[in-house]
């Protein structure tokens, strides 16, 4: 009995050891961002299209006052609900934040302490941004008002608050490769506004009992995490628009119906809007070029 006591004693010291090494933050080196000369100008444009703002304003804010990154946006979720930390330049966001503490929030959802973030911060699209963009976009955050808003904390119950299993959760889903094929370079570039910056999956793809995506329906439409109703498929063989319909719709937000957009969406559309035409036809290239849901 002794004996079997000590090999259960050694095999549970074995499993809770792998356990931690699956779930330890893995976060990239500073020196991937040597030699890098951020643009924040360029990075404006970038911000735009990751929707920083949408989500990271204060609730209710609206026209210049959407810079000041003070967040407080709830987000509910099976899991319980997220709130939007402050990230403005200042000792309550990421004032003092290096680049690499940056990107790897952005792109590794770690925190400059070593933590792992929760993943309704979309860094499972972010991780496929390039380098310059992150950089880019970090130097324009640096110029933004500041505010001195402490953040939420998330109402997240037990056992979804352990964020050490985030890093398990990371293991199963965290990964940098493009999800859909691109046929031409125009669709190409769309895929990459889509797929990393604008993270149009977070929304309009389903996701399984764990919160991960399910690739297998990229785009055919999701439960709406906020409250009733659905978040719309927009692969071809769901939405009929043509490329100059959804190209338009990124810029004003009417459809061909003669609706608009409302919600969420019209955030989106507030940031595609101030994107170069080329760009939003890119988008609306990809979208067309979706494959049907399986």
């Amino acid at each position: 009995m002794a004996a079997f006591l000590r090999w259960s004693v050694f095999l549970a010291l074995i499993v809770a050891g792998v356990g931690w090494w699956l779930t330890a933050p893995a976060p990239r080196p500073a020196s991937d961002f040597d030699g890098l000369t951020a643009d924040a100008a360029r990075g404006a444009l970038t911000f735009a299209t990751a929707g920083c703002a949408s989500c990271h304003a204060a609730p209710g804010a609206a026209g210049e006052a959407k810079l000041t990154l003070a967040g407080g946006q709830r987000f509910a979720s099976p899991f319980g609900t997220f709130i939007a930390p402050n990230i403005s330049p200042g000792p309550e966001g990421i004032g003092g934040w290096t680049l690499a503490q940056f990107a790897n929030a952005v792109q590794r959802g770690i925190s400059p302490q070593g933590a792992h973030y929760f993943p309704a911060f979309p860094y499972t699209s972010y991780i496929r941004a390039n380098d310059q963009d992150v950089a880019d976009i970090h130097a324009y955050m640096q110029s933004l008002p500041v505010s001195d808003a402490a953040s939420l904390p998330h109402e997240v119950a037990f056992p979804f608050n352990i964020r050490r299993a985030v890093g398990l959760w990371k293991w199963l889903y965290l990964e940098d490769a493009w999800v859909t094929e691109a046929a031409s370079p125009e669709i190409e570039r769309g895929r990459y506004l889509s797929e990393a910056l604008a993270h149009c999956a977070e929304c309009h793809t389903p996701r399984d009992a764990l919160g991960g995506l399910d690739a297998s329906a990229w785009m055919a439409g999701a439960p709406n995490p906020s409250g009733p109703g659905r978040i719309p498929a927009i692969t071809p063989d769901k939405l009929f628009w043509s490329e100059p319909d959804l190209a338009e719709y990124f810029n004003s937000g009417f459809t061909p119906e003669f609706d608009s957009a409302g919600g969420h969406m019209a955030d989106v559309i507030e940031n595609l809007a101030k994107l170069p035409p080329e760009d939003r036809a890119a988008l609306a290239a990809y979208v067309k070029a979706l494959p049907a849901a399986e």
